[in-house]
C-alpha cells in the first residue's frame, strides 16, 4: 500500500503501562527508556499519519513521565507542545515548554531528555534527514553539504509560530478526514512541503540567514526552465520548491523572476496551468466522470475554492464550460 492509498483514518496506539507505551514509541519514532515519576497508571494515546516525507503524531501520556532517547541518527524530530508542559535537554542545553507557546527541535547526532507534564499534549514529527535538507536545499538554491544545526526551544507563540502550528493542524485534518487529501498526491506533497518550509522558517537554525537574504531575482532563462518543468510535470507533485531546484535558484528568486516576468507566482503558474488541464479535460469529457473527479485529479480539493480560481482564469464556471461540450 502507498502514502497516497493509505486510509484516512490514522493508526491510533493507547497504552496504561509504561511496557506497551515505550513499544508503540519505539514502533514509530525510536527506541528509548521510559520512566515514571508520579507511580499513575498511564493514559498513553498517540494517533499519527506517516508517509516518506514525515511521521505526524499527536501524543500524550497523561502521566509525569521522562523519555531518554538515543541520537535519532537519520531523522529530525521537532514537539510542538499543545497543552501542558514539558522540560527537554540535549547537549547540555534545557529548554522548557508551555500549551501553544513553545516548541523545540531536537538534532539527530546526540542523545536528549523530554520530561512530560501528566496534562502536555503534542505534535510529535518526525523528519528523515534527505526531507528536511532537500527541502532547505530547494529553498536557498543551493546545495546543503552540512547538517542543519537547530535551537533547542523556539517561540510558538509568535505569529510566525503561529503559522507553523496551523500548518500542521490543517496537514492532519486534510489528511485524516475522509474527503481530505490522503489520496491526493499533489495536494498532500504540497501540504508537506509546506510544513517543512514552515519549520525552516520559524525554527532557528544555523542556515537561517540564507533563507533570509534578499538576493537577485531568476533570470528569464532559469524561469524559462521552471515553466518548462511545469508543463511537463503539471500532473506530479510539485511544488515551488521542485522549481527553483531545477532551475539551480533559490525559491525566493524565482519568486521575484516569474513576479518580474509575469505578475504572478511561482505556485501561481502552476494552478495556472493545472487549471488550462482541468479545462481541457472538461471540453473533452467522457459521460460518468464528475467534475469533482477531474477537480481531484489537477489537485484541486477545496471545491469552492477551485471554483472561483476557474472563475477569475476563464470568466465561466466549470459547470458552464462541461455543458458546452458537444
Amino acid at each position: 500500500m502507498t502514502e497516497e492509498t493509505k486510509a484516512a483514518v490514522p493508526p491510533l496506539r493507547e497504552a496504561h503501562d509504561l511496557a506497551e507505551a515505550r513499544h508503540h514509541i519505539t514502533s514509530v519514532y525510536i527506541p528509548h527508556e521510559l520512566t515514571s515519576h508520579d507511580g499513575r497508571p498511564l493514559r498513553f494515546k498517540l494517533t499519527y499519519l506517516e508517509s516518506r516525507r514525515l511521521t505526524l503524531g499527536h501524543l500524550r501520556y497523561g502521566a509525569d513521565v521522562e523519555l531518554v532517547c538515543p541520537p535519532m541518527m537519520s531523522c529530525y524530530h521537532v514537539n510542538l507542545t499543545l497543552t501542558g508542559k514539558t522540560q527537554v535537554s540535549q547537549r547540555g542545553v534545557s529548554a522548557a515548554t508551555e500549551g501553544a507557546a513553545g516548541g523545540v527541535a531536537f538534532n539527530f547526532k546526540d542523545p536528549y531528555v523530554v520530561r512530560w507534564s501528566p496534562d502536555a499534549v503534542q505534535y510529535a514529527i518526525k523528519v528523515p534527514r534527505a526531507s528536511m535538507e532537500s527541502q532547505l536545499a530547494s529553498l536557498i538554491g543551493r546545495p546543503v553539504d552540512t547538517p542543519i544545526r537547530f535551537s533547542l526551544g523556539f517561540d510558538l507563540g509568535s505569529q510566525r509560530g503561529q503559522s507553523l502550528l496551523a500548518a500542521v493542524r490543517h496537514l492532519q485534518v486534510e489528511l485524516t478526514r475522509p474527503d481530505g487529501t490522503a489520496g491526493i498526491p499533489l495536494v498532500r506533497a504540497q501540504l508537506e512541503s509546506y510544513v517543512l518550509s514552515q519549520m525552516l522558517l520559524v525554527i532557528p537554525h544555523d542556515h537561517q540567514h540564507l533563507l533570509l537574504a534578499e538576493g537577485k531575482a531568476a533570470g528569464r532563462k532559469h524561469v524559462r526552465v521552471a515553466m518548462e518543468f511545469v508543463q511537463d510535470h503539471a500532473a506530479d507533485p510539485i511544488s515551488a520548491a521542485d522549481l527553483a531546484r531545477e532551475a539551480c535558484v533559490s525559491v525566493r528568486a524565482l519568486q521575484m523572476g516569474f513576479r518580474e516576468e509575469f505578475g504572478i507566482s511561482p505556485t501561481g503558474y502552476i494552478r495556472g496551468v493545472r487549471l488550462d488541464r482541468v479545462r481541457e479535460e472538461l471540453l473533452a469529457r467522457p459521460d460518468g466522470v464528475s467534475i469533482t473527479e477531474i477537480a481531484h485529479r489537477w489537485g484541486f480539493h477545496h471545491l469552492g475554492r477551485f471554483a472561483e480560481h476557474y472563475r477569475r482564469r476563464f470568466g465561466v464556471l466549470p459547470s458552464d464550460t462541461a455543458r458546452t461540450q458537444p
